[in-house]
């Protein structure tokens, strides 16, 4: 008699892994497990039993109620972390198939930057861009500080290129160039040729700033209120060409990045470095975390830096101001 050997066992394994992770993923971004059915089409004791069932698998709890809102445990936030890029990096991968099929020729790449970064430090970029890629529709949104981080968090750019005091949690900042703090005044002006600069030099002068919700200006008062110096502030406006102008008619000094600042600048202008008092400014690439960078993104990305955001959360797993 034939003996039949048993039947191999059928391991689930990890199988329907992903469906409590994406539960879980929704739940921890939103905030809320009704908010994450909706976005999910389920209803929400669905979610809740996928929530359940994968606390019970990793044998730990992973989110906790604050108030109305769900908020993660420490285990929940590793677990977020690791979860995201992976979750979203499935999700996307139609979209990369096609894109990667369809190659470099096609698509479009949206870009937040503010004024001075689209005038004074990406042209050359842009322009490289553009002839090594002629069909790709680019579209710069000019924004600036918290209008750019919304658009990247809304997913209407791919990523943002300026500069940063503050990074929060869930973006990624990568900054590229540095620039000095430099004062400018008219050529003719005393603190032009004074051999020694000090702070308090700049106090009986009119200060030229942007307006108080920009960082420049936030920097600007911090510096003097450390350093326990008073300053005045002749003028708000926006735009460091409309700052340059007024300083070059006599009606202020300002203090600027060195980002702005041309040559033809030195014919009406006296430029001197405020390193001394104040930090270098860098300027970089800004990109939400466990979004696809896509490869109209990488190749734009590439100009600025080579192998910029090269590193395993971003490329292995499919990771995606002024």
């Amino acid at each position: 008699m034939d003996i039949k050997p048993p039947p191999a066992p059928r391991f689930a394994y990890k199988g329907d892994r992903l469906k409590p992770l994406r539960a879980f993923c929704q739940t921890a971004r939103l905030g809320s497990v009704s908010r994450a059915a909706e976005a999910l089409f389920l209803s929400q004791p669905a979610v809740t039993l996928q929530l359940q069932a994968l606390e019970r698998d990793l044998g730990t709890r992973l989110l906790e109620r604050s108030g109305r809102r769900i908020s993660l445990t420490r285990e929940g936030q590793e677990l977020y972390e690791l979860a995201r890029p992976l979750v979203e990096g499935l999700d996307g991968l139609d979209a990369t198939f096609r894109e990667r099929v369809q190659g470099l020729d096609a698509g479009e790449l949206n870009v937040a930057a503010g004024s001075s970064t689209i005038l004074y430090l990406l042209p050359k970029i842009i322009e490289a861009f553009k002839a090594q890629h002629p069909d790709i529709r680019l579209r710069l949104h000019n924004v600036t500080g918290a209008g750019g981080l919304e658009l990247l968090r809304s997913d209407a750019v791919d990523l943002a290129v300026g500069s940063m005091l503050d990074v929060p949690a869930d973006l990624d900042y990568a900054p590229v160039y540095r620039f000095e703090p430099m004062l400018i005044t008219p050529r003719n002006h005393r603190l032009a040729s004074k051999p020694e600069l000090e702070l308090s030099d700049l106090s009986p002068y009119g200060l030229i700033l942007p307006p108080q919700r920009l960082t420049t200006y936030r920097l600007v008062d911090l510096v003097f209120q450390q350093n326990r110096v008073p300053y005045t502030v002749a003028l708000e406006v926006g735009g460091w060409e409309v700052i340059k102008q007024y300083v070059a008619m006599g009606m202020g000094i300002s203090i600027v990045t060195a980002i702005c600042l041309s040559e033809s600048d030195r014919e009406r202008l006296a430029a001197r470095s405020l390193a001394k008092y104040f930090p270098s400014r860098s300027y970089g690439v800004v990109v939400r975390k466990g979004r696809f960078l896509s490869p109209q993104a990488r190749a734009f990305t590439e100009l600025i830096k080579p192998a910029l955001f090269e590193r395993s959360d971003y490329y292995a797993t499919g990771q995606s101001e002024r």
